[in-house]
């Protein structure tokens, strides 16, 4: 560096150059650009970022149309004494709303503790957490970390659907609009309300949703019950409902319930002795025994009843307020209804048990069977192949030969066969095995595989029991054994079965006294008979289709009641008329029935005489068939079946209030002459297994079914109280062996019913329409002392009740008195010894010798016109009759099968 004069005379020249001084100037300008750049930048960044804040505020819900209040609610139902009987709820919707007041204090301050410590002094965000927020991002590189209030907890929950955006720019939006509209919030709702808001939203795990269902799902208690312990292990659930689960990861939720703990004692929420007693409490040893309890008393699926009970609310919920179907649903499963249910639970508890007690079934092997329902689909190389379960049989073709078990039948022609019933196995794991096998066989690697295997104990069986003065159904029962799945088949309401004999007495013999101006009394003859200009004959369920055990001749609707006669049924509806008998049967409630339909070639109608025997297309219900009888055990009157009877919104306004529909179906007095002749079912007829007089003193009335040889198996009786229909029977329609042990079912739930709800004895109540008289059963007109009663056959003097006006006014014509020559056999004449006259009492009776005999042919009156002649030896007949009067045979306990191939119309399906 050169400091001499010259040299600082000459550096100064330079500095003051033009080149030198621009390129200063240059410097300067520059610089004082660069800065307005940054300036201008800086205020277009502020005015931007003004305007992308003011963009995320305008874009924000708005406050006013904010519902922070959880509208998913699980839906209780009530049996009829009140007490709960299920639950139902969708997704998040097992929860039940309680006030901020119902939460004790160490449960709001352990959720205060573990999720937002500063929440009574902050005004919706929290500063400090969102700096501590900040750098853990920084850290971390992640935007996992929360920050988050309980109100904002609340708006992520109820508005963002919890927030789980995928993208960073969406998190980071959202949690600035949750931030603004927390501010927003605060200034609208006090804290409590908010915390009652959280507290009733937050999801904590096995299912629960809210402080209410959570403490009734852990420890068995309502929220108010809880300890300072308690609450501590369920304020860490909330920020992880799985991994925080006290029954699944009770280490990790023993680590962050003592984090809680520390944060209570610090901020003063809790006392030190609050806070060591709550340490020293072993608190999972009793989560662990509650849900042990739960597991062991665990009824998931929904019963019979309640499955029956959802397709009713569904239905009335559109059909009555308009709801759409996914609307009605939603309601049901989410909305917090109250549903009273019309079920008994003293009743349903003695149906489940003699349901699920396998000792009221027949036994495996001897008449019941696993029956087989499967099907294999294998997709390879994109080409899938079915097979069904033939397929499986032809696999196995030896084993179903040898390994299957058969059913023996008779022929019309006293011959047998034996058909095989390939479906039905007593070895449930040898089928299981053969399904691999052939699954194995048929399958390659790779290859896509969709199987349908089914081993369904059968027969199976259902049962209805209703009140019959409301219509409620008090207890159902859809199957056999314990129920393992919600919504399956429901063979009490949603199966149509053959009905059999059971629809003797509502098809023909109900209007055969309501309209048709026949009573008890009338009379019709039980001989061969065939369908109007047809070859098809009728058959009674006592004939088997063997001649040489006759017919039983004349005989009373009251008989052919509870001796359930097919020829007699049938005869009567002709008088009737099957239109008229088809609109009593729409009245009492059948909606299976077809009036006309055509099937291709084929027109299907139940309007025909088989409709007297049960002949029907489809079949009904048990359901129905039992409220059918119900309305004749009611005087009459029709009550529709109902499952409810009021159902309260979740702010506890009535939404549905359900009253059965009644209609007068029949006349009083027609009832209680029903009534009366089947009590006459039980003590005398087809169904004497049913009556448990001797047991419990009750009046019992009913009627025996079977149906399509043994298929279906019915009975459906009443007392005073209730009317219960119960069907037994494979559900793919094989004959059964055992055709009797739904009868010992029916009994011993009726007699507990009794026992159990001590019901005192009643009558059926006769109305005032019914008078009294005496008539012969032979003829039906009113009897004649000294002739009926001395008829060779057998005294047939009864008493008969009648509807008013309907008593028989002519006597009997039926009988003749004879006096015989005991040594000729001949009438006797003046000039018969005394000593061998005697006189006899013959019916009057035209049949055709070249018919089969009816059990009157012996006692019909044998001379001819001219009185020199007979038809047969008098003498032998008299020696044999007239010693012991005859009696119609014993029926006994009988089957009352109505016989396919006479009054069965072929299914249209």
């Amino acid at each position: 560096m050169n400091f001499t004069k010259q040299g600082i005379i000459q550096k100064q020249h330079q500095i003051k150059s033009t080149s030198k001084r621009m390129t200063s100037k240059f410097k300067i300008s520059f610089i004082r650009l660069v800065v307005l750049c940054i300036v201008g930048l800086v205020i277009v960044g502020v005015f931007a970022g003004f305007g992308a804040v003011k963009g995320l505020i305008d874009t924000a819900p708005s406050i006013d149309n904010l519902n922070l209040i959880t509208t998913s609610y699980k839906t209780t139902l009530y049996y009829s004494d009140g007490s709960v009987s299920d639950t139902l709820y969708g997704a998040e919707a097992n929860r039940v709303y309680v006030s901020i007041d119902a939460i004790p204090d160490c449960v709001k301050f352990a959720f205060i503790a573990k999720e937002d410590a500063r929440f009574y002094d902050h005004n919706g965000i929290d500063i400090r957490g969102i700096f501590r927020a900040v750098v853990s991002v920084i850290k971390t590189r992640s935007l996992k970390y929360g920050g988050s209030t309980i109100t904002q907890q609340l708006i992520k929950n109820q508005v963002f659907n919890g927030g789980n955006e995928t993208d960073a720019l969406d998190k980071i939006v959202r949690k600035f609009q949750e931030q603004y509209l927390a501010i927003q919030i605060e200034n609208k709702l006090d804290k409590n309300t908010i915390l009652e808001y959280y507290l009733n939203n937050i999801n904590l795990g096995n299912g629960s949703y809210g402080v209410q269902t959570a403490a009734q799902n852990y420890f068995g208690k309502d929220v108010d019950e809880l300890t300072l312990s308690e609450a501590a292990v369920l304020a860490p659930i909330a920020y992880s409902p799985t991994y925080r689960n006290p029954i699944l990861y009770p280490e990790q939720n023993a680590e962050y319930r003592k984090e809680t703990l520390d944060i209570m004692l610090e901020n003063n929420f809790c006392t030190k002795e609050e806070y060591d007693e709550a340490l020293a409490d072993d608190v999972y040893t009793r989560i662990q025994e509650h849900d042990q309890l739960l597991t062991d008393t665990d009824t998931s699926p929904y019963s019979y009843f309640t499955d029956e009970l959802i397709e009713q609310v569904l239905s009335d919920l559109q059909e009555k307020l308009g709801y759409t179907e996914k609307e009605a649903s939603d309601l049901l499963y989410k909305g917090g209804l109250k549903i009273y249910t019309t079920q008994d639970k003293e009743i349903q508890d003695i149906v489940d048990e003699v349901y699920t007690d396998e000792t009221y079934f027949p036994a495996l092997g001897e008449g019941s069977y696993y029956e087989l329902s499967y099907a294999l689909s294998i997709t390879h190389d994109g080409v899938t192949t079915h097979y069904q379960q033939s397929d499986l049989y032809d696999y196995f073709s030896d084993y179903r030969d040898t390994n299957h078990y058969y059913y023996h039948k008779d022929n019309d022609d006293n011959s047998s066969e034996w058909i095989g019933i390939s479906e039905l196995t007593i070895n449930y794991d040898d089928i299981n095995s053969k399904c691999d096998e052939f699954k194995a066989a048929m399958t390659q690697e790779g290859d896509v595989v969709v199987e349908k295997r089914i081993l369904k104990l059968q027969p199976q069986s259902s049962m209805v029991i209703m009140d019959q003065s409301t219509g409620k159904v008090v207890a159902l029962y859809g199957g056999r054994g314990e129920k393992t799945e919600s919504l399956s088949l429901n063979r009490a309401t949603n199966t149509v079965r053959q009905v059999g004999s059971t629809f003797k007495v509502l098809a023909s013999f109900l209007p055969a006294l309501d309209t048709a101006g026949m009573t008890l009394a009338t009379v019709f003859d039980d001989s061969q008979y065939f369908y109007p200009g047809t070859e098809k004959q009728v058959w009674n369920w006592y004939d088997s289709k063997h001649q040489d055990q006759g017919y039983r001749g004349l005989q009373s609707i009251r008989t052919a009641i509870y001796n359930s006669m097919n020829i007699i049924a049938v005869k009567a509806l002709e008088v009737v008329t099957p239109q008229v008998s088809f609109d009593y049967l729409e009245n009492l409630g059948f909606s299976t029935l077809v009036s006309s339909e055509v099937v291709g070639n084929q027109t299907y109608s139940d309007i025909g005489l088989p409709l007297a025997l049960g002949g029907l297309t489809n079949g009904v219900t048990n359901l129905e068939l039992t409220a059918a009888y119900a309305s004749i055990a009611n005087a009459g009157k029709y009550q529709e079946p109902i499952f409810y009877t009021i159902i309260l919104d979740s702010e506890g306004k009535v939404l549905l209030n359900n009253e059965s529909e009644s209609s007068q179906v029949m006349k009083a007095s027609t009832a209680w002459l029903l009534t009366d002749a089947m009590e006459d079912t039980i003590t005398l007829g087809t169904g004497t297994r049913l009556d448990f007089t001797d047991e419990y003193d009750m009046a019992i009335a009913g009627k025996t079914g079977t149906a399509s040889g043994s298929n279906d198996l019915w009975f459906v009786g009443y007392t005073p109280y209730y009317t219960a229909g119960i069907w037994t029977g494979f559900d793919n329609n094989f004959n059964q062996i055992s055709t009797k042990y739904h009868q010992y079912m029916w009994h011993d739930i009726m007699l507990r019913i009794c026992q159990t709800k001590e019901l005192a004895y009643k009558e059926f109540e006769m109305p005032d329409s019914i008078v009294s008289a005496q008539i012969c059963t032979k003829c039906g007109k009113l009897a004649v002392v000294g002739l009926c009663d001395n008829y060779i056959g057998g005294d047939s003097i009864a008493t008969e009740y009648f509807a008013k006006g309907t008593v028989p006014t002519e006597k009997c014509d039926c009988h003749v008195k004879v006096t015989i020559d005991t040594v000729t056999g001949n009438i006797a004449t003046a000039d018969t010894p005394l000593e061998n006259q005697q006189e006899v009492v013959y019916l009057l009776k035209d049949e055709d010798p070249e018919l089969p005999i009816t059990y009157d042919t012996p006692y019909i009156l044998p001379f001819k016109t001219d009185e020199s002649s007979t038809d047969t030896n008098t003498t032998d007949l008299l020696n044999t009759l007239t010693a012991t009067p005859a009696v119609l045979p014993s029926t006994g306990p009988a089957d009352d099968t109505v016989v396919p191939a006479d009054d069965t119309v072929v299914p249209a399906n």
